[in-house]
């Protein structure tokens, strides 16, 4: 394999919509992505994979919730790492059974990924990304007592807000290289990566935070130096001006051109904006295209018949 992609698949590739929320349901999805990428790798692809776990982590914080009276709760770190691993089981079976269907036999294996963020990043003073169910008044005052910080979503109700630091290495790195290298298909970095602090003695111990996913399998590419870094996301392109009169997809940009489009606010920080942010993350450091584009587009895509290419 001389062509090596790092796949970052997003939610809708897990949970279509709301709907089809049951673990029937993700299984289906998992395995219609896992045909695509499966297809991707009998044109000579070979694969790393990070993908979402927002819904999940909410899945777990609301069982948890809902059994606070009996249990107790579950830390936001080993909330990453139960999906990773839960997550990563369902990938690696549905990406098996569809190579398997394309007479391909190829080993398949997810790393629970640690990802190192700093202590004293700011982002630790100001929590911002809601997390798990919401909450009745009372609760999140009962929330605040306990020293965990709340806001109000969008005018639908009280959640948890936890902070969102920036990924500074992924510390699996050389296991998933040697892996990769050996001829592993590898899932790893699963929903950011677990976020773990070092202290002054080099002790790690995982924090109460969410990492950007779409940062650190920007940062996975260029650690494994990909050739290609695709984003897998809901919509089978990108847009300036969407959902606007003046809306423009775009096949293709410059580096510099993202950089543009990201400063006049076309990709908004809740939906395109990280993806682009990552993107020009990964090119600034050496990284030779980004492709964003929907599961099924995949095989167009990688044609030059759709989604959106970034280059340096």
């Amino acid at each position: 394999m001389d062509k090596l992609a790092v796949v970052a698949i997003g939610g809708n590739s897990l949970i279509r919509n709301e709907a089809h929320q049951a673990v029937p349901d993700q299984w289906e999805a998992i395995g219609e992505t896992c045909g695509h990428l499966a297809a991707m790798i009998a044109t000579g692809w070979d694969l790393v994979i990070t993908h979402g776990n927002g819904p999940q982590v909410g899945f777990t914080l609301l069982r948890a919730e809902l059994a606070s009276n009996v249990l107790h709760p579950v830390p936001l770190d080993l909330c990453v790492a139960d999906t990773q691993g839960s997550l990563g089981y369902m990938i690696q079976q549905a990406l098996h059974n569809s190579l398997l269907r394309l007479g391909i036999r190829r080993p398949v294996v997810t790393v629970v990924t640690q990802v190192l963020v700093d202590r004293n990043d700011p982002a630790f003073l100001n929590p911002t990304k809601p997390v798990g169910p919401f909450l009745t008044r009372e609760r999140a005052e009962q929330y605040r007592q306990e020293g965990k910080a709340v806001a109000e979503d969008a005018g639908r109700g009280w959640r948890r807000v936890v902070p969102s630091p920036r990924p500074l290495e992924i510390l699996e790195m050389d296991s998933i290289r040697t892996l990769q290298s050996a001829g592993f298909l590898v899932i790893a970095a699963g929903g950011g990566g677990i976020p773990v602090i070092r202290d002054d003695g080099g002790a790690l111990r995982g924090v109460e935070a969410v990492i950007d996913k779409d940062l650190t399998a920007s940062l996975l590419a260029i650690g494994l130096r990909a050739d290609l870094f695709l984003i897998s996301t809901a919509v089978e392109g990108v847009a300036i001006h969407y959902r606007t009169p003046q809306e423009r997809w775009l096949s293709g940009m410059t580096l510099e051109e993202a950089r543009h489009y990201l400063r006049e606010g076309h990709f908004p920080p809740g939906s395109m904006g990280p993806k682009i942010e990552a993107a020009i993350h990964y090119l600034e450091a050496g990284g030779k295209m980004v492709l964003i584009t929907s599961p099924p587009a995949i095989g167009r895509a990688l044609r030059g018949e759709a989604g959106t290419r970034i280059f340096p």
